[in-house]
C-alpha cells in the first residue's frame, strides 16, 4: 500500500479504526493506534462528484476507516460462505449460505465503486490482522478440516459474528460518517444483517451452536 496514494494520512486512517473500533465494539482493540485522533472534517477536502455530476460529501476519516474495514469483512465471509454452500451437512444451512453469499457479493461490489469513488487503493489494509468479526484464515483453516455438524456448528458461530460486528461498525458510520454515500450503503448493510440474523437463528442447529 501506499500511503501518498490515500486522501488521508495514515494517523487519520489509523484514528478512524480506533473511533469505529471503540464505537462499534464497546473499546475492543483494532489493528491500529493513533496519536491524532481527530477525524479530518469536510471541509479539509475537495468536494466530490459522482458520476453524473452531482456534488457528493467530501471523505471523513470515519468513512476511510469504515470501507477499508467492510471489504474484507465480507471478501472473508464470502470465502467461508462458500465453503458452507459446498459441504454443510444441513440442507437449509447450505442453502442459507448460498443466499448470503450471494447478498455479501452484492455489497462487495458496491463496497468497491466506493473505495474507488473515494480514491483508495483496493488493498486490504487489515491483513495479518484479526480483526472483531472478521473470518480469519485460521477460521478458514478449522472449517476445511470439519465435518458435518461440526462444520455447521463453525459457520454459524462465525457468521454470526461477522454479521453482528459488521451491523455494529456500520451503525457507527451512519452516526458518524461525513459522505452520503457511504452513509447510505452503511444503511442498507445493517438493513441486511438484522434480516440475516433473524434468519440465521431459525436454522437448525442454531440453538445449540449459538447458545
Amino acid at each position: 500500500m501506499n500511503p501518498d496514494s490515500l486522501p488521508l494520512p495514515p494517523l487519520r486512517r489509523a484514528a478512524a479504526l480506533v473511533l469505529l473500533g471503540a464505537l462499534a465494539l464497546g473499546g475492543a482493540a483494532g489493528c491500529s493506534t493513533a496519536a491524532d485522533s481527530t477525524p479530518r472534517t469536510p471541509q479539509e477536502q475537495p468536494q466530490e462528484s459522482s458520476p453524473t455530476g452531482t456534488p457528493t460529501s467530501a471523505s471523513t476519516a470515519t468513512d476511510v476507516g469504515w470501507v477499508q474495514l467492510m471489504t474484507p469483512m465480507n471478501q472473508q465471509a464470502v470465502k467461508l460462505l462458500t465453503l458452507a454452500a459446498a459441504r454443510a451437512a444441513e440442507p437449509r444451512v447450505r442453502e442459507f449460505a448460498v443466499r448470503l453469499r450471494t447478498g455479501q457479493e452484492a455489497e462487495l461490489d458496491r463496497l468497491r465503486a466506493l473505495l474507488t469513488r473515494m480514491g483508495l487503493p483496493g488493498t486490504d489494509v487489515h491483513a495479518g490482522h484479526d480483526m472483531p468479526g472478521m473470518v480469519t484464515v485460521r477460521d478458514l483453516e478449522a472449517a476445511r478440516a470439519a465435518e458435518g455438524p461440526a462444520l455447521d456448528r463453525l459457520v454459524l458461530v462465525q457468521i454470526r459474528d461477522h454479521l453482528r460486528q459488521s451491523a455494529q461498525v456500520s451503525r457507527s458510520e451512519i452516526t458518524s460518517g461525513g459522505r452520503a454515500d457511504a452513509r447510505d450503503l452503511a444503511a442498507a448493510l445493517v438493513t441486511a444483517r438484522e434480516a440475516s440474523l433473524a434468519e440465521l437463528g431459525r436454522l437448525p442447529g442454531a440453538g445449540r451452536a449459538l447458545g
